[in-house]
């Protein structure tokens, strides 16, 4: 009898590892991990600061997980966005939001209730909307393709008559800081920023697009794309995310639909990479 109880017990030892295995596996499937990709307006450092908030809030909302993906800069940016097919969800503005829709069927779920605008704000009064009094002088902004840099290039379409655009800045408050220094004459900023500015004078204001939004790869599941959506619907409920909101100029997330996006991918037309379809 004790010879028949220890033969069978490696058969229950085994059975017993095999259970616990499959739970662990359900476990694992039950909360999945997805990329989150935002815009390179902070350094990848400040970028993990400000936005981990969310990442942290999303996994308790919806009980998955939310890996953090943040460029070095622009280019990086730029070619992950053509690219890369790991991105479950992103962060941007209105050109790559609409670049994902058409070229690789992203799905729009929340955007910012404020649209976007830019600013050329300056210490120097030359008189409102007087843009060409800068050919020439030197104005800064986020680096290419980003949506202000896109801008810029509207107002100056003549090479030969146009700013010393300088675009080494690591932040959008770090454009204005570089005019505060006199390392610039002037810097085009997001219009939420300019009110943070009052001693600092708007030459012009850009028109507007829809506001910064959140979409989904169409890999992602519709449960789990239902699930975000919702949690970000609600975000600005939650006191504790009131800084996360306000440092990305943010009053809250409301219903995104594509067809407010289609056109924007137009504003990178001019930049390396771009194919027109």
């Amino acid at each position: 009898m004790m010879i028949q109880n220890q033969g069978k017990s490696p058969i229950r030892a085994i059975a017993l590892g095999l259970t616990l295995m499959g739970l662990s596996s359900v476990d694992a499937l039950s909360a999945a991990e997805y990329n989150f990709a935002v815009e390179p307006t902070y350094t990848p450092e400040r970028a993990r600061e400000v936005y981990q908030p969310l990442m942290d809030y999303l996994s308790k909302a919806t009980g998955e997980q939310f890996s953090l993906v943040v460029a070095r800069n622009y280019a990086f940016y730029w070619n992950d966005l053509r690219n890369r097919k790991d991105l479950h969800f992103v962060f941007d503005e209105a050109h790559f939001t609409d670049f994902r829709i058409q070229r690789f069927g992203y799905e729009p779920l929340a955007k910012s209730s404020i649209p976007t605008s830019y600013s050329l704000l300056s210490q120097d009064d030359v008189g409102e909307g007087n843009v060409q009094a800068f050919v020439a002088r030197r104005l800064v902004t986020m680096p290419a393709p980003n949506l202000g840099f896109a801008l810029m290039l509207e107002y100056f379409p003549n090479p030969m008559q146009q700013p010393d655009l300088r675009s080494l800045a690591t932040s959008w408050r770090d454009t204005v800081e570089i005019v505060f220094a006199g390392e610039a004459d002037a810097a085009l900023v997001p219009s939420w920023l300019r009110d943070l500015y009052p001693n600092l004078i708007p030459i012009v204001t850009t028109r507007e697009f829809p506001g910064p939004a959140v979409t989904a790869s169409p890999d992602v599941p519709d449960e789990v794309k239902a699930k975000v959506k919702e949690a970000l619907l609600v975000l600005h409920e939650d006191a504790a995310l009131y800084e996360v909101l306000s440092e990305i100029g943010m009053q809250q997330f409301v219903e995104a639909g594509k067809e407010e996006y289609q056109g924007s991918e137009q504003m990178l037309k001019n930049f390396y990479g771009y194919k027109q379809r």
